[in-house]
Order: structure tokens, then sequence, then C-alpha cells
């Protein structure tokens, strides 16, 4: 069965003007446009394409992937709208159609949004929808504090960013907590901070505690090592070079080089961090 919105491992049945016709194991067919086709190919072989519909709502292959897939969720930016909804960029060349009735609030041209996608069960294309509420809620809490968890980078507020975490809870990771670059859309590892008495959950991007100076002194090793052997901050760098350098806070970064000179591995100056067995 060729399933619209999903990835299908499908057969090339035969070629034509307009591209591969592809079949599934029922006989059921599906055009890969000829922008799309391989350099070289034979005739049953094995394909995996993403089918959406175009613009007649025909299923339609596609090499390309998409960023988000039947039951999915991702951050997707609003591009252009029309008097019955919003369209927005998900990374195909037809963009995904948001009905206005699907929108839990208006949505603007260039924000950003959390979207959900589904199949439409009369005409049969991929739609998209903002109203998560039976996806993404905080009602019953999954995840508990030091977890580490999948975050979606969704929503950008004034202290930080929304985030929806293992595309199940909302969360907040907020500016004081990230020392490296993060962009709407984006999906990364996280960790649980904190579960407040009324189910809001704040999330880090860095272990806390003993277990986060441990990764830290190996990621500050590895940056050494590819550096030559000296890293080119140290103790009195500005907190913000430290941040630029090595994607880490200055607190962690500190505690990772000290658990790192007690273990005689390296020697901390003011403005460098240096392996000792490469002075030798």
């Amino acid at each position: 069965m060729i399933r619209v919105a999903n990835y299908n491992r499908l057969t090339i049945a035969r070629e034509t003007d307009n591209g591969l016709y592809l079949t599934d194991e029922e006989g059921r067919e599906v055009l890969l446009p000829k922008r799309y086709m391989p350099e070289n190919y034979t005739v049953g072989d094995p394909m995996e394409v993403f089918v959406y519909t175009d613009s007649e709502d025909r299923p339609v292959a596609t090499t390309e992937r998409p960023k988000v897939v039947e039951g999915g969720i991702a951050a997707l930016q609003a591009v252009g709208f029309n008097y019955h909804g919003t369209f927005v960029d998900w990374g195909l060349p037809k963009d995904l159609f948001v009905p206005k009735r699907n929108q839990q609030a208006p949505m603007m041209v260039g924000e950003w949004y959390a979207v959900a996608l589904y199949v439409d069960n009369v005409t049969g294309r991929p739609v998209g929808t903002t109203k998560l509420a039976t996806r993404v809620n905080n009602d019953e809490i999954t995840v508990r504090p030091k977890e580490e968890v999948d975050i979606l980078i969704a929503v950008r507020k004034p202290k930080g960013y929304r985030v929806v975490i293992n595309d199940r809870h909302w969360g907040m990771l907020y500016d004081n907590q990230i020392f490296t670059d993060v962009k709407l859309g984006m999906r990364m590892k996280g960790y649980v901070r904190k579960i407040a008495e009324d189910h809001r959950i704040d999330i880090s991007l860095q272990q806390e505690g003993f277990d986060q100076v441990k990764i830290a002194a190996d990621e500050i090793l590895k940056m050494i090592d590819e550096a030559g052997g000296v890293l080119s901050v140290g103790d009195k760098s500005d907190p913000e070079e430290v941040r630029l350098t090595t994607g880490m806070s200055k607190k962690t970064f500190k505690r990772a080089v000290g658990y790192l000179m007690s273990h005689g591995v390296v020697e901390g100056g003011d403005r460098t961090v240096e392996r000792i067995d490469r002075k030798k």
C-alpha cells in the first residue's frame, strides 16, 4: 500500500517522458518526476521515496526529505496565506496547508509554529494543524528531573524558547541555559532541569551535577586535541568567549578544567588550557 505523507519502499516499474513510475506490492503506481530520477537505475530496482500530493491532489513521489511526516510534529515557518488558511514550509516544493479551522490562533507569515501533520480522510492530502492539545500537553508528566530527552525548538519567547519534549510535553528552554547555536525548527538533546508543581518543565542543554562535569571534560579534551594541544580560552577569558569557543557556560568550563587538572591531564592558564602530555 502506498501511504501519503510517509516514506515508501517501492519498485521501479517503468520509465516515461515524465519520469519513473513506481509500484507497491499490489501494483499501485505513483510517479517519480524526472528531476528526481537517479542517474543509474534498472527496472525492478527498489527505491525509498516520500509520497505526498500535487496541486491536483494526485499522489506524487520525491527523493527530497520533508521536515515532518504523518503523525509527527515540527517547527515550521509560515510562508503564505489565502482566505482558507496558511501555508508553511515543510521542505518540499508544494507547501503544507494549515486550514483556519486547524489554527490554535491566527498564523502570521514569517512566524514559526509547532505543526502536527495528518492525512485528511476525505481528500487524502497531507494537512497541518497547530491544535496540539490532544498530542502535546503536560496533564500527565512522563519525564523526570535530570532525564535526557529529545526537544524540538518550537516558539521564540521573550526569555527563551518554548520546546516540545519527546513530541509529548511542552517545556521552556531559557536563554541563560543556552551556550550553543539554537535555531527554530532544530531537534536536539536536552535535559529536564525542573518540574514545577503546576507541571511546567524547565529544560537545559547540559547535564547538571558531576555527570555534566565529566562529559564537559571529555569534550574539552577533544577540543584541545583538535586545536593541536592548546585551547585558546582559560580561567580569565570572557564568558562569551568561552561560550563561543566551547559551547559551554564559564561555570561548566571552569569545573571541567578543574577536574582535568586534578587528574594531571591538563595545565590551565589565564587564557589557555594545554594538555600536559603534549608538552613532554
